[in-house]
C-alpha cells in the first residue's frame, strides 16, 4: 500500500493531513510540558509540607522527638522529602527526553514536509507548463489548417475564373502552398508537444508524484512512530522512580513498625518522675474527748516550730506538697534545687555532659595549637611560635574553668544520687523532705473543721486547723507551661485569709475563676486574674463548673 499509487490525485488532502499530524504532535508536547509543571509544583508543595512540620531547632519540639511515635512521624517527613525529589526527577527527565527532543523533531518535521510539498508543487507546475504548450501548439495547428483550407479554396476559385490574370493565379497558388507548409509545420509542432506532454504526464503520475508521496508517507509514519516511542518513554520515566518511591514508602512502614508504646511510656516516666514517695495513711484523731485539739506528732505543724497556726493539706505527705507551692517565675537556681529530685538529677547529669563536651572541645583546640606551635618551632619561616602562647594560655584557662564548673555540678549530682553526704541548708531541706515520706501523713483539713449550725464552716473554726505548709525551694517542671484554663466560676461563701504560701485570700461574696477542682484533699484552685491564683478550702466556696470546659466534671 503506497500513497503514491493509491492517493495519486489527493495532493491537497495529504497536505492537510500531514499538517494535522504536526498539530497532534505539538499538542502532545504541550501535554507533557504541563505534566512536568504539575510534577514540579507537587514536589514543591511536598517539600514545603515536610519543612512546615519539621521540629524547630533548639525548641521544645525537638525534645518531643525522643518518643518513637514522634520519630516515626519525623521519618515520614524525611521520606516525603525524598518522595518529592523523585517527582522532580520525573519532571526533569520528561523535559529533557520528551519535551526538548520532540520540539526539535517538530522543527525538522516541518522543514521536511515543506521540502516534499515544494517538490510536489514544482512537479505540478512543470506538467501544467507542458499542458499549456500542448494547448497552444494545438490551437496554432488548428488555425493554420483553417488558413491553409481558405488559401486552397481561394486558389481554386482564382484558377477557375477566366477573367483573372495568370499572375494573380500564380500568386494565389503560392499563397496556398505557403499556408499548407505552415499547417504542416504546426502539425509537426503539435505532434512534438503532444509526445512531450504524454511523456511528462507519465513521469508525473508514475514517477515524480509516487516518489514524493512515498517520502511524505515515510515522514508521516516516522512521526507516528515517534509519538509511540514518546508515549512509551513517558510511562518508563514514571516506572523508573517506582522502586525509589517504594523504598521511601518502605522507610515509612519501617518507621511505623519501630513505634514502641512501652518505650514511650518509659520515656514519660523518665521525663516527669519527681522522685517523691506516695503519701502514707492518715491517722485517726479522736475528738470525742472534751480536750483541746492538738495536731498529731506526725503532722507538719511542728516542722518549723514558729508557734504560728499552720495550714495542713489533708491526705498529702510532704513529698506531695510541692505542686501547691506558688511558682517562682524568677531565675532558675544554678543547682536546679527548684526541681523534684528525679528531675533535678536529670538536669544535673545533662549539665555535666554538656560541660564534658565543652572540655573535650577546648582540649582538642589546645592540642591543635600545640601541634601548630611545634611546626612553627621546626619551621620558623612558617610563623612565630611565641604568637600562639597567648592563645594557648587562654584555652588552658578555659579548660580549668570548665573543669571546676564540672566538678561543682558533679558534686551536686553526687548529693542527689546519694553517693556523697548532703551539705548545708540544702542537705537539711532534702533530708527533712525525705524523712517525711516514710512518716504517716497529716489528716484531712476538712476533718479538722467544725461545722456551724447551718452546716457551713466559719473562718475562726478553719483557722484552728490550719497547718502551715513546709516551704520548699523547688517548683515543678511545668513552669514554662501556659496558665491553666478556667473550668468554671465560684462564689466565696466566707472570707478566707490566705496567709500561707500557695493559698489566696478571698472576700465573702467575691466571684472568681476555678482552674482546678478539689481532688479529694479539701482544696480548690482558683484565679482572680493572670497574676493571682492559689488554693482555698473547698467548703469556703460554691463552685459552678462549665460543662463545656475541658476537664470539667458533671456532678449530680
Amino acid at each position: 500500500m503506497s500513497w503514491g499509487t493509491e492517493l495519486w490525485d489527493q495532493f491537497d488532502n495529504l497536505e492537510k493531513h500531514t499538517q494535522w499530524g504536526i498539530d497532534i504532535l505539538e499538542k502532545y508536547i504541550k501535554f507533557v510540558k504541563e505534566r512536568t509543571e504539575i510534577e514540579l509544583n507537587y514536589a514543591k508543595q511536598l517539600r514545603n509540607l515536610s519543612k512546615k512540620y519539621q521540629p524547630k531547632k533548639n525548641s521544645k519540639e525537638e525534645e518531643e522527638y525522643r518518643y518513637t511515635a514522634c520519630q516515626a512521624f519525623l521519618s515520614t517527613l524525611n521520606e516525603m522529602n525524598d518522595y518529592a525529589g523523585q517527582h522532580e526527577v520525573i519532571s526533569e527527565n520528561m523535559t529533557s527526553q520528551i519535551t526538548v527532543e520532540l520540539a526539535r523533531y517538530v522543527q525538522e518535521l516541518k522543514q521536511e514536509r515543506k521540502s516534499h510539498f515544494h517538490d510536489g508543487r514544482k512537479a505540478q507546475q512543470q506538467i501544467e507548463t507542458c499542458w499549456k504548450q500542448l494547448e497552444s501548439s494545438k490551437r496554432r495547428f488548428e488555425r493554420d489548417c483553417r488558413e491553409a483550407d481558405r488559401a486552397q479554396q481561394y486558389f481554386e476559385k482564382m484558377d477557375a475564373d477566366i477573367n483573372v490574370t495568370k499572375a494573380d493565379v500564380e500568386k494565389a497558388r503560392q499563397q496556398a502552398q505557403i499556408r499548407h507548409q505552415m499547417a504542416d509545420d504546426s502539425k509537426a509542432d503539435y505532434s512534438s508537444y503532444l509526445q512531450k506532454f504524454n511523456l511528462e504526464q507519465h513521469e508525473y503520475y508514475h514517477t515524480h508524484i509516487p516518489n514524493i508521496f512515498q517520502k511524505i508517507q515515510e515522514m508521516e509514519e516516522r512521526r507516528i512512530e515517534r509519538i509511540g516511542e514518546s508515549v512509551k518513554t513517558y510511562a518508563e520515566l514514571d516506572r523508573q522512580v517506582i522502586p525509589i518511591i517504594g523504598k521511601c514508602l518502605d522507610g515509612i512502614v519501617k518507621a511505623a513498625e519501630s513505634v514502641d508504646p512501652k518505650n514511650d511510656s518509659q520515656l514519660v516516666v523518665e521525663a516527669y518522675k519527681s522522685g517523691f514517695e506516695p503519701p502514707g495513711d492518715i491517722e485517726f484523731e479522736d475528738y470525742t474527748q472534751p480536750m483541746k485539739r492538738t495536731v498529731s506528732d506526725n503532722s507538719l505543724s511542728n516542722s518549723r516550730g514558729d508557734g504560728k497556726p499552720e495550714l495542713k493539706f489533708g491526705g498529702k505527705s510532704k513529698g506531695k506538697l510541692w505542686p501547691f507551692i506558688k511558682k517562682n517565675k524568677g531565675a532558675t537556681p544554678e543547682d536546679f534545687s527548684n526541681l523534684p529530685p528525679e528531675q533535678r538529677r536529670k538536669k544535673l547529669q545533662q549539665k555535666v555532659d554538656e560541660l564534658n563536651k565543652e572540655i573535650q572541645k577546648e582540649m582538642d583546640q589546645r592540642d591543635a595549637i600545640t601541634k601548630m606551635k611545634d611546626v612553627y618551632l621546626k619551621n620558623p619561616q612558617m610563623g612565630d611560635p611565641a604568637s600562639l602562647d597567648h592563645k594557648l594560655a587562654e584555652v588552658s584557662q578555659n579548660i580549668e574553668k570548665l573543669r571546676l564548673e564540672a566538678q561543682k555540678f558533679e558534686a551536686w549530682l553526687a548529693e542527689v544520687e546519694g553517693r556523697l553526704p548532703a551539705r548545708g541548708e540544702q542537705s537539711r531541706r532534702q533530708s527533712g523532705l525525705y524523712d517525711t515520706q516514710s512518716a504517716p501523713a497529716v489528716n484531712n483539713c476538712a476533718q479538722d473543721r467544725e461545722s456551724s449550725p447551718d452546716g457551713s464552716y466559719t473562718e475562726e473554726q478553719s483557722q484552728e486547723s490550719e497547718v502551715k505548709v513546709l516551704a520548699t525551694d523547688f517548683d515543678d517542671e511545668f513552669d514554662d507551661e501556659e496558665p491553666l484554663p478556667a473550668i468554671g466560676t465560684c462564689k466565696a461563701l466566707y472570707t478566707f485569709e490566705g496567709q500561707n504560701e500557695g493559698t489566696i485570700s478571698v472576700v465573702e461574696g467575691e466571684t472568681l475563676y476555678v482552674i482546678e477542682e478539689d481532688k479529694g484533699d479539701g482544696w480548690t484552685r482558683i484565679r482572680r486574674n493572670e497574676d493571682e491564683e492559689g488554693y482555698v478550702p473547698t467548703s469556703y466556696v460554691e463552685v459552678y463548673l462549665d460543662k463545656n470546659a475541658k476537664g470539667a466534671k458533671t456532678y449530680i
